[in-house]
């Protein structure tokens, strides 16, 4: 499989947490970080969400408060592995819920006006049909790449693909300001 091949991969590996300069801007944007509904206690130590909820918590069938930020575990929709799985991939005990499941929940949670303000990282997949709910909203394609930071505190590098955040709300213009630094700021007309 080829690099460009692996955007809708899953590699198993869902602890990659997002630069801390930039889920500071979020917080400027938004005030406070309410909650992150794909997190665990070690990502809260970078995000530093007043809630959130981790892999067993079921976020998707969960209320969700904002502000938010989401970083959500990124690839496509997998079962959990059954006992005994002896499959050549990276096992997992949870269901991975995809791209589309996480960015679904948060475009309707938003226009239902449950989550009236809300940031989220995603890789800038824009040919995605996961993708496509995003582009309605401010964004910021960060440039250079993204790299993101491992549980133990390095920072992964050499990653593949550019990242974007998506701005979901009403502060625009504290969106453009904060994030100018960090990319190039698309705000739909």
């Amino acid at each position: 499989m080829t690099s460009h091949q692996l955007i809708n991969q899953t590699s198993g590996d869902v602890e990659y947490y997002t630069d801390p300069r930039i889920i500071e801007a979020a917080r400027r944007v938004m005030g406070r970080i309410a909650l992150d509904p794909a997190s665990s206690e070690k990502a809260n130590q970078f995000v530093k969400a007043e809630a959130w909820f981790g892999p067993e918590d079921r976020s998707l069938e969960r209320g969700w408060d904002a502000p938010l930020w989401l970083n959500h575990p990124f690839g496509r929709k997998e079962p959990a592995c059954p006992a005994g799985c002896t499959k050549k991939h990276t096992h997992h005990s949870i269901e991975y819920f995809g791209n589309a499941a996480w960015i679904n929940r948060l475009v309707y949670s938003h226009k239902d006006r449950s989550v009236d303000e809300a940031c989220c990282i995603t890789y800038a997949c824009t040919s995605e049909k996961w993708f496509q709910p995003l582009m309605e909203f401010a964004q910021c394609f960060l440039c250079p790449r993204t790299n993101y930071y491992l549980p133990d505190g390095t920072i992964k590098k050499g990653v593949t693909k550019g990242s974007v955040v998506t701005y979901l709300g009403q502060n625009l213009k504290q969106f453009v300001k904060e994030f100018t630094p960090f990319g190039a700021v698309k705000v739909k007309a």
